[in-house]
């Protein structure tokens, strides 16, 4: 299939399954922060008027969770009774919390394979599988698809939060169409953007006077300036702009769906154009592979890329619970490889250790959060966790990496 279009899909930091990562995020800062060594397994429910916090967490820290979760809530807009029916101040904030298994702990702290030859055997938090993905369509090295859709996601909380369209509410997705030829991008097909906001504008009442008018302002403040320096960009007179397509979107947040962490699993990583595991990240600590090994993954692809030996590559891998090393590494190019597929495996064993204790020293994970002021895995919560251009991820810091990648391949060629 060498001409498509290719269809990725954001969404903004008040949507409902994204205020629930960005609590579990919040409560695994939090912890971590106090206590580099927490165990956390957190799990948000949110629907109108109420939080739930839930899960499995063994730590030494105190944390007003409450506190917590309202802030968390507050920050992301929905305060007082214009914020479109949740409210920081009066929603309902149940916790729930145990500890954690004490025969997942076992595995964890002693690896099955552990040997005296390594340093620090951790074993994996669970078993599964993880997928990374880099291909060269952006200078990220993210899908143009995901990664546009990301970035007019991010312009339309910017010019909420700073009031430039005051009528804006929390709540908001965003959705990409590429044309691709010959398996390039060449154009944007559609943009589609679905947002809330107020019932009036500037005392308009009339639902498709309101819908026209969003649409203009959006188009202004939101599309343009979110892709004035891509190389493909949006034509008015050519690319389908649609905007709140059923006519208006008053009731939005908790009120209008309840929300629970993990279930944006695919606005989290590659917008649908790779695989995926299964596996969620938000609230869960670094011993959980299915967020570091998915790190991990995506620094492997990135770097491949990275040193130019394919232009698109996709990693693989799997692990077992209480088994410290990988139980299967798979790496596919898509036919783009400069060298063959054996031989990139051999790199990536060379050059990448992949245990959990190495992806948690390598990334310095454990410690980020205190590092970064308390905030870290919540800034991931939203946006993406991959070819953030607004934060500095240590998984997206390949340029060592690719130099030792480029160096060693030399030997295939």
């Amino acid at each position: 299939m060498s001409d498509f279009i290719f269809t990725s899909e954001s969404v903004t930091e008040g949507h409902p399954d994204k205020i629930c990562d960005q609590i579990s995020d919040a409560v695994l800062d939090a912890l971590l922060t106090e206590d580099p060594e927490s165990r956390v397994a957190c799990e948000t429910v949110v629907n109108t008027g109420l939080c739930l916090l839930t899960g499995e967490i063994t730590s030494k820290a105190k944390v007003d969770y409450i506190k917590l979760v309202r802030n968390v809530i507050k920050d992301i807009g929905y305060e007082s009774y214009k914020a479109g029916g949740f409210d920081s101040n009066s929603c309902a904030v149940l916790v729930a919390l145990d500890e954690q298994s004490p025969d997942i702990s076992q595995g964890v702290n002693d690896a099955d394979d552990v040997n005296d030859d390594l340093e620090d055997n951790t074993g994996a938090g669970d078993q599964g599988i993880m997928f990374g993905y880099a291909c060269d369509e952006t200078p990220e090295l993210m899908p143009l698809p995901i990664s546009l859709a990301h970035r007019l996601a991010i312009q339309l909380a910017k010019v909420r939060h700073e009031k430039v369209l005051n009528y804006l509410l929390p709540d908001g997705k965003t959705q990409v169409s590429i044309d691709y030829k010959n398996g390039v991008p060449v154009s944007i097909n559609t943009i589609l953007i679905s947002t809330q906001h107020k019932s009036e504008i500037d005392g308009i009442i009339n639902e498709e006077e309101i819908r026209q008018r969003i649409k203009e302002d959006l188009w202004k403040n939101v599309v343009i300036p979110a892709t004035e320096d891509l190389e493909i960009k949006p034509n008015i007179n050519q690319t389908r702009f649609l905007v709140n397509p059923t006519g208006k979107f008053v009731v939005g947040g908790p009120q209008g769906d309840a929300g629970l962490t993990g279930r944006k699993i695919i606005v989290d990583t590659y917008g649908g154009y790779a695989r995926h595991g299964g596996g969620a990240f938000s609230g869960k600590d670094p011993t959980k592979v299915d967020r570091s090994a998915a790190y991990a993954a995506r620094y492997v692809a990135k770097s491949i890329v990275k040193a130019k030996l394919a232009k698109k590559a996709e990693v693989q891998l799997s692990y077992a619970i209480g088994v410290a090393k990988p139980i299967s590494i798979l790496v596919e190019t898509f036919d783009t490889s400069i060298i063959s597929q054996a031989n990139l495996t051999k790199l990536i064993k060379e050059h990448f250790d992949l245990r959990p204790a190495a992806i948690i020293k390598e990334f310095n994970l454990r410690n980020l959060p205190r590092k970064m002021g308390g905030k870290f895995f919540r800034k991931t919560a939203s946006y993406g966790h991959f070819g953030r251009r607004d934060l500095d991820l240590p998984w997206e810091n390949v340029e060592e990496k690719a130099t030792q990648l480029a160096e060693s391949s030399k030997v295939f060629l």
